[in-house]
């Protein structure tokens, strides 16, 4: 393969990564301690990159160094299925890459009724539309955290504290998978920052229905300091530009939900409500029960 169409497959696989981990440039340039605009030379075909910084942008990526630079690539060598649909995509946009592969995801669920999972960050309205959504269903509630903490025997800030952020996505997986093992439908509210743990967000993906609760950056922050919690503006300059960033780089991620709710503006009867003709448009529950 010839360093140009090599420098382009390698940016097409990268840009195509990307877009199938709901990731966005400055996501990828902040997890492979890289430039923005640097990836974007990159993903353009235009970078001559050192073995090292690919190396690091495809730990980021969760792929082996071979996937970026093989020949066979991700798809694997021959003309089989895998090999098709890489040539289908290699021309897509990044838009039309996540809208494939939600549709993917969908199709390859387990039962879509084994469990309802809220996503959505801090000040969304997971807590409060979780009891209400599950005693409406006459199902059991659980908040993913507190099986967290039951595993680990320490508090959430006792376990980043002591332990580390790796230390706790292994535990969100492994609680979570636990949960779905157990058989029993649930409506489970899921972490904020689940969504930037490939395993347990896939997880989630697969088993059941997914709903994100969707707020503004001035929602969101309201909701929290309504609730007395001051800590997203304790010693923070710009509290508001930060909640924007990191929504922003999980917006990618918290659109590959089953079903999407906005909750701007609106109560928690409103919020109940138009979820629960939600699941009823996706067939979870009856007209009866919505």
């Amino acid at each position: 393969m010839e360093q140009d169409e090599l420098l382009t497959t390698i940016g097409t696989r990268v840009r195509r990564l990307r877009a199938s981990r709901g990731l966005t440039g400055r996501a990828l340039a902040e997890a492979s301690d890289l430039s923005v605009r640097f990836l974007s030379q990159l993903e353009a075909g235009r970078a001559n990159i050192a073995v090292g910084r690919l190396q690091r942008v495809a730990d980021a990526l969760d792929v082996s160094l071979e996937a970026l630079v093989g020949e066979t690539g991700l798809a694997g060598a021959g003309d089989g299925p895998r090999a098709s649909l890489e040539r289908i995509l290699a021309g897509a946009s990044d838009a039309d890459v996540a809208r494939c592969l939600r549709l993917v995801e969908m199709s390859l669920a387990e039962d879509p009724r084994a469990a309802i999972s809220l996503l959505g960050m801090r000040g969304a309205g997971k807590s409060t539309l979780g009891p209400r959504l599950a005693e409406r269903l006459g199902l059991p509630f659980v908040e993913l955290d507190e099986r967290i903490q039951e595993a680990a025997g320490l508090a959430l800030t006792e376990i980043f504290a002591i332990h580390g952020e790796a230390y706790y996505r292994r535990l969100e997986g492994r609680c979570l998978a636990e949960l779905f093992g157990e058989g029993v439908r649930r409506v489970i509210e899921l972490p904020g920052g689940i969504v930037q743990n490939a395993d347990a967000f896939g997880l989630a993906l697969r088993h059941g229905t997914t709903i994100w609760l969707s707020a503004t950056p001035e929602d969101h922050m309201q909701r929290v300091l309504a609730q007395g919690d001051t800590r997203p503006v304790a010693d923070r300059d710009d509290a508001m530009a930060e909640l924007r960033a990191i929504l922003e780089t999980r917006l990618p991620m918290y659109a590959r939900a089953s079903v999407t709710v906005d909750t701007t503006g609106r109560d928690a009867d409103d919020v109940l409500e138009a979820t629960l003709s939600e699941l009823a448009a996706h067939g979870w529950v009856g007209n009866d029960a919505a």
